[in-house]
């Protein structure tokens, strides 16, 4: 006999096909590739879901996310290199990006100063290090704008058309 399904057990997969109102038959027939039992069985972690089968859900289901889930969480190269993103309003992602940026922009001497002669030496790794994390917090705040830029495009509030044809200039 199968499990209870309850909030707390459910996967990621499966909360996103519920949010949009979709049975796993309803879900199959949107992915088409991907069959009822198929969808049960990622959704229960009986099976993994394959990367060729997230990028199908990510995309049917207009749900970029997936695609950062799944390399974050079941990936065994992407679990120690991605860091999973969550999805914020764009004028906090604005923010935590320009806070970010300020505080490496004061630290830029220091790191001139530390990598100047080539070496890290033990007075300079605690700085380092610092200013390490400060990157990462940039370059996590990257990830996520993109990330909201693949939602609005995959829901429409962001011409696709036009979008694509400035980035590709």
């Amino acid at each position: 006999m199968g499990r209870a399904s309850t909030k707390e057990n459910k996967n990621r997969y499966q909360l996103v096909r519920e949010e949009l109102g979709l049975t796993r038959e309803k879900a199959s027939q949107l992915l088409e590739s991907i069959s009822p039992e198929r969808i049960e069985k990622i959704e229960s972690e009986k099976s993994v879901a394959h990367p060729d089968e997230v990028l199908v859900m990510a995309q049917k289901y207009k749900r970029p996310s997936l695609c950062n889930y799944y390399c974050s969480s079941h990936c065994p190269i992407g679990e120690q290199y991605v860091p999973e993103i969550q999805i914020k309003e764009l004028s906090s992602i604005v923010l935590e990006m320009l806070a970010s940026l300020n505080s490496v922009n004061k630290k830029q001497e220091r790191l001139i100063e530390i990598t100047a002669d080539g070496k890290i030496n033990n007075n300079e790794i605690d700085d380092f290090i610092e200013i390490q994390d400060e990157l990462e917090r940039i370059s996590i705040t990257v990830e996520t704008l993109q990330l909201w830029a693949e939602k609005m495009l995959a829901n429409g509030i962001i011409d696709a058309e036009a979008y694509n044809a400035r980035r590709n200039k």
